[in-house]
Formats: structure tokens, C-alpha cells, sequence
């Protein structure tokens, strides 16, 4: 049986159907995401508690050990680590790659349930849990800074016109912004000045909680006009404050400006950002998952300019740090390396065919299966990274061998005095089963690297079907096009005149193998 009689009978219709491998191709290199490594995500969900005036130990005995026990019984738990500090616990849960993460959301969320009866009944609200990605870095990190404008306008600025409008782009997933002191009034306490009128903090607590409530006023029901009551009870600033009444004593009222010091401030002191030594808001630019990292950090790079001309002149918008710098040399690198190969490959193809006509079939044969190989890649939802890279330059050597048993057995029978068209179909039938076999063998190898498990295992399982692909695709490139072309492009040992080149080359060949 000869697999290639049909493809090299009909040189039209082989031609068509390597075009259109090749147009797939392009086309899916186009549409694959760039990144530095293949994509992994941890199945990790993180769970936060917070219990303002806790103690650490409190926080340990009180909040973080209940959660622990519950979660502790969930199924597909790897690790799980947590941190406990004043008025604050976090605990990282981390689940077996093959478990789902919308399964383990739904545990975390029945185990936060059942360790609601032994958790403080002060807690102001319920522990908190979303999903992480600890691989998932920042792509872009920018730095605002002013020299006019206080970090709490900048924040207020980064919040309301940066951070909304790069969320909005195409590609990205997170903007978090950090380093950033949100405007607060502080109430620093004379106990003093307290004992003096019989006071107390929870006397202060008590009158600022309940002079500061934004809530329902009711409403007024007439015969012809309904009305409801707007009144926002809430206050804003340190004058509003001062002025509050917390008691009275002998029919004087005690003001909270006459036991305290009430002062426009930030929420937390202990916060604060810096680039090289100027106090800054840092914004954080994470991209989805599956997004192209390079086209995110290039449309982000291409609408500063007007996101900047939208905020006050004094405040600077800088790249702190940029992800893609590194991806971007990386993945060239490996491009690079990857376009040398084939060159080195044709050449030394040349050197030892020694004619122009038997060069041009795997110099068509080898870019066609590696550019093939990425319309399968974009279906299989993977990406050009160093991993990927890699196996096609591993492939290149492996594509060619392929076309060079077709060309030399085909060859073979031109040297003995067969006409191409002939040679080519006596050859491809001797050799088809030839290829299949040693297609075969080199998937055979890899198959190892299928079945790794972990992290590893999802990293070089990229790999291990990238190189798969691009092999398939050679075999079958090898018993379609390269025949036919051996059967258009070879010429007869009467046609093909040696040149000088082929003469020297000869004469070596022949010369190493005497010795």
C-alpha cells in the first residue's frame, strides 16, 4: 500500500491542502497568548478575618484555630498556612491540582459555616475567602506620586480615573492598588481630661456611634405629596467631630474637643509606599488568565498618555516595573534559536545533498511543520512561552529526519537511472512505513511526560504535546508534500549536472570515509 501514490498524483490538491496548514498556522500564531511559562493555576483560596483590638494570641486561640479545624477536614487539601497579627487573620488554603476550584470554594464556604458557632460573637463581620493565584505576578506596576497633593488625593485619584478606566482594557483582570493612606478622623483621648468629668473611651465609643449613623429617617404621607426624609447623619471631617456632645455635666455640655484631640488624619499610619524615597500610591496590573501578556502591557503603555492628561498636572504616573521586559527577551531568545536551528539544518542538508533542488524540500518541509504545529496549539488552549519554544527547536531536528529518509530513498533510485516521477512513487511506497514507525518510536518517548503529576507534570505536559504535535505533523508532511515535490523538483541523473561545490564536498565525503 502506498499512502503518498494519491498526494503525488495530484500536485494541485497537495499544494492546496499545505496552504492551507500553513494559513492555520499564521493564523494561530496571531491568536496564541504570550507568556514566559505555560499556564498553571493553583487551585488556592484565601480566608481573612478581621477583629479590630484583637491581640495576636487572641486572634490564634479565638478566630484562626476554629477555621483551621474545619478546613483541616476538607477532602483535596494540600497545604494549608495561615498568619495571625493584631485584629487580623489569614489563612491560605491550597487544593490538589486536579481539584476544581468551584468545588473547593463551595467547602471553604461550608466549613466558614460550621466554625461560625465557635468563632467571637464580636466579630464585625464573617471571614472573608476568595481565589488567588500566587503564580499570577503583575504584569505592569505603576507609581503615582506629587509633590503638591497629599498620598489620600492621590489614592482618591488612582481609585476613581486610573484604576476603573485600565480595568476596562481588554486583558486584564486586577488592579490593586497599595501603599495608599484613606483619609480618616482621628480621636486621640485625654484620660486625663476623661477622669476629670467621670468619663470614660466607651462614653467617647458610645456618643460617636450613635451620632454617626446613616439611616432610615422615615417618610411623610400627606393627602396629595409624599415625602421621604433625606438626612445623612454621617461625619466627614475633625470640625464635625468637635463639636459633638458626649455627656453633661451640671447642665453643661461636654464636647469631645474638650477630652480629646480630633485631628483630619489617615486610617492607618503603618501603611505608606515609596519610590526610592518619595512616598507613593502603587497600582498592581494582573492580567486574566489566558490573556497575551505582551498585547495587555502594550495597550496599558498606549493609554497612559491620556489616562495621565485626566489627572491633576502634579501628580506623576511612572512604570515602576514591567513584567513583559523580561518575557519579551526571553521569548525572542528562544525565537532566535529556534530560527537558527532551521538555518543550521538546511545547511548542513545542502553540504551533504549538494544540489539546490534536493535543499528546497526540507526548507519548505521543516517551516511548514512547525508553523503547522501552532493552529493545534491555539485549539489545545496553549501558549508561546520558553517550554513551547523550546520543543519546536528540539522538533526542528526531529522534523527533518523525516524528509531526509523520503529525499535520500527517492534519490536513490534518480541515481540509478529512474525518472523522478517513477523514483517517487517506488520510493514513498518502500519508506512510508519506514516514517509511521519512526514517528511512532519518538511519540513513544514522551509519553512519559504525559502522565507527570504536580506542577511539573502540567509545566513539561505542554511541552511534551507541543513536540508531540509538530512530530504528527512532520510524518504527515513527509508522506504528502515531500514526495510530490521529489517528483516536480528532482531532476534525472541525465538532467542534473555536479557542480563545483558538489565536486569538492564529494571528494571529502570520500576522503573521510577511506580514513
Amino acid at each position: 500500500m502506498n499512502i503518498s501514490a494519491p498526494f503525488i498524483a495530484r500536485p494541485i490538491a497537495t499544494s492546496l491542502l499545505m496552504l492551507a496548514i500553513l494559513m492555520l498556522g499564521i493564523l494561530g500564531h496571531n491568536l496564541l497568548p504570550v507568556s514566559s511559562l505555560p499556564e498553571v493555576d493553583y487551585p488556592t483560596i484565601q480566608v481573612t478575618t478581621s477583629y479590630p483590638g484583637a491581640d495576636p494570641r487572641v486572634m490564634s486561640s479565638s478566630v484562626t484555630s476554629p477555621l483551621e479545624r474545619q478546613f483541616g477536614q476538607m477532602s483535596g487539601l494540600n497545604q494549608m498556612t495561615s498568619y495571625s497579627s493584631g485584629g487580623y487573620s489569614s489563612i491560605s488554603l491550597q487544593f490538589g491540582l486536579e481539584t476544581s476550584l468551584d468545588i473547593a470554594e463551595q467547602e471553604v464556604q461550608a466549613a466558614i459555616n460550621a466554625a461560625s458557632g465557635y468563632l467571637p460573637k464580636a466579630l464585625p463581620s464573617p471571614p472573608i475567602y476568595n481565589k488567588v493565584n500566587p503564580a499570577d505576578t503583575p504584569i505592569i506596576t505603576l507609581a503615582l506620586t506629587s509633590k503638591l497633593l497629599p498620598l489620600a488625593k492621590i489614592e482618591d485619584f488612582a481609585e476613581t480615573k486610573l484604576a476603573q478606566k485600565i480595568s476596562q482594557v481588554s486583558g486584564v483582570g486586577l488592579v490593586s492598588i497599595s501603599g495608599g493612606q484613606k483619609p480618616a478622623v482621628r480621636v486621640q483621648a485625654n484620660p486625663n481630661l476623661l477622669a476629670s468629668y467621670a468619663l470614660t473611651l466607651e462614653n467617647i465609643r458610645v456618643a460617636i456611634a450613635s451620632a454617626n449613623v446613616n439611616g432610615a429617617k422615615g417618610n411623610f404621607d400627606g393627602k396629595d405629596v409624599s415625602y421621604t426624609i433625606n438626612a445623612n447623619d454621617q461625619l466627614l471631617t475633625a470640625d464635625d467631630y468637635k463639636s459633638l456632645i458626649i455627656a453633661y455635666n451640671n447642665n453643661a455640655a461636654i464636647r469631645l474637643s474638650d477630652v480629646a484631640e480630633v485631628i483630619d488624619d489617615v486610617e492607618d499610619v503603618r501603611r505608606a509606599a515609596w519610590v526610592n524615597k518619595t512616598p507613593a500610591i502603587i497600582v498592581n496590573i494582573q492580567r486574566q488568565p489566558g490573556a497575551n501578556v505582551i498585547k495587555v502591557a502594550d495597550t496599558i503603555k498606549a493609554l497612559l498618555p491620556k489616562l495621565s492628561a485626566s489627572l491633576p498636572g502634579s501628580i506623576d504616573v511612572a512604570i515602576l516595573s514591567d513584567r513583559t521586559n523580561t518575557i519579551r527577551a526571553s521569548v525572542a531568545d528562544v525565537t532566535f534559536e529556534l530560527l537558527l536551528a532551521i538555518l543550521l539544518v538546511i545547511l548542513v542538508i545542502f553540504v551533504f545533498l549538494r544540489t539546490f533542488s534536493a535543499t528546497i524540500i526540507p526548507s519548505i518541509a521543516v517551516p511548514l511543520s512547525l508553523i503547522g504545529s501552532f493552529s493545534v496549539m491555539y485549539l489545545l488552549g496553549y501558549s508561546l512561552n520558553n517550554l513551547t519554544l523550546m520543543a519546536l527547536t528540539i522538533a526542528t531536528g526531529f522534523v527533518v529526519d523525516d524528509a531526509i529518509v523520503m529525499i535520500e530513498n527517492i534519490s536513490r533510485y534518480i541515481e540509478e537511472g529512474m525518472k523522478p516521477l517513477e523514483a517517487a512513487y517506488k520510493g514513498a511506497a518502500q519508506i512510508g512505513f519506514t516514517i509511521i514507525s519512526l514517528t511512532v518510536s519518538l511519540v513513544a518517548v514522551l509519553i512519559p511526560l504525559f502522565f507527570m503529576q504536580d506542577i511539573i507534570g502540567r509545566l513539561f505536559k505542554e511541552f511534551a504535546i507541543t513536540l508531540t504535535i509538530t512530530i504528527l505533523i512532520s510524518a504527515f508532511v513527509s508522506l504528502t508534500l515531500t514526495p510530490m515535490l521529489c517528483a516536480r523538483v528532482l531532476k534525472s541523473k541525465d538532467e542534473e549536472r555536479p557542480s563545483k561545490f558538489s565536486i569538492i564536498a564529494e571528494n571529502i565525503l570520500n576522503n573521510i570515509i577511506q580514513k
